[in-house]
């Protein structure tokens, strides 16, 4: 899929953005770097580095060669300037939440959101006191009347999980540009291939890199993109949460992000034929998936991810 302002495609740029060969070994993937310490020359040398005044690290927790190399890709897909991992989608949730919603903030969110994210809305913001207020995120009159002067977050999903209610990203983006508010938007669903949520208005986009951009079933992880003075923000809050990913865990999502686009390719395509066979079965009341002429948010999705609507979706029977 065509990304703006590069003359690569997006595999080539899956396959070697935010990577190069090893300076001290010339290999050509990147290692883990399975260390939680570094070594400096003097101690002027670390204090320029923890001071941001020279390129290093000092501790795993805050920062990682072999993490860097993934959050450097992401941050290209994604078309951003910057982005940070974490140890699960739900860390870089919290960490953004943390970052932005302090006491006497106030959040509008989607009622349909993961159930983590659901949980941290409901009971941990209101103890921390924020406000949280949700609305149908499908419904941008109800969206503008919930937005109040104290506002800092809009939060969505693209598409929801599970019920797949599609976001209209480029008119929440104004909403929260209107108002001062960031928007935040949760793009597990679609991932950087189809659709990126920085190009509609959106000021952070996120994942739970568990799924897609992993591919494999086997590393837990979360990435957030958006600008360098957002992520920086970000990658406090998951470092004084403590939530960093691990550099195994950032070799594992390097390796499957190569294989993205083809993979999205084949789950759109599986996505389609499981959606139309199940549509035609008497015994089921309601598909919900975006591909669908059926759906609500159809021609939303068509126009905003050129004809691709992701590998998820849900059903009900009928009679419950």
């Amino acid at each position: 899929m065509a990304e703006g302002g590069s003359s690569l495609g997006f595999s080539t740029r899956a396959i070697h953005a935010g990577e190069h060969h090893d300076p001290a070994t010339g290999a050509h993937n990147t290692p883990i770097y399975q260390t939680a310490t570094y070594a400096f020359d003097s101690l002027e040398q670390k204090a320029e580095i923890m001071a941001g005044e020279r390129e290093g690290y000092v501790y795993t927790r805050g920062g990682n060669p072999t993490t860097a190399a993934i959050e450097r890709k992401i941050a290209d897909l994604e078309g951003a300037e910057a982005a940070v991992a974490a140890a699960s989608g739900m860390g870089v949730i919290a960490a953004a939440f943390n970052a932005f919603a302090r006491a006497g903030s106030h959040i509008v969110a989607s009622d349909d959101v993961y159930h983590w994210a659901e949980t941290f809305l409901s009971e941990e913001a209101p103890a921390f006191g924020v406000e949280v207020t949700r609305v149908d995120i499908s419904d941008l009159d109800a969206v503008r009347a919930a937005i109040q002067p104290n506002t800092t977050i809009l939060y969505t999903e693209f598409l929801s999980n599970p019920t797949i209610r599609v976001a209209d990203v480029p008119a929440l983006g104004k909403i929260a540009q209107d108002s001062g508010a960031l928007l935040i938007v949760d793009n597990t669903f679609t991932s950087p291939y189809i659709f990126r949520p920085l190009e509609h208005g959106a000021h952070l986009s996120l994942h739970s890199a568990t799924k897609y951009i992993s591919g494999h079933g086997d590393a837990l992880a979360g990435v957030i993109a958006g600008s360098k003075d957002l992520i920086a923000q970000v990658n406090r809050q998951i470092q004084v949460l403590g939530s960093p990913i691990s550099p195994f865990n950032s070799w594992l999502l390097l390796r499957g992000i190569k294989t993205l686009e083809l993979r999205m390719e084949r789950h759109c395509a599986n996505a389609m034929e499981v959606a139309r066979f199940l549509e035609r079965q008497p015994e089921v009341e309601l598909v919900n998936y975006a591909g669908l002429e059926s759906h609500p948010g159809h021609e939303l999705v068509r126009n905003l991810t050129d004809g691709r609507y992701g590998g998820m979706l849900s059903f009900r029977m009928r009679g419950g």
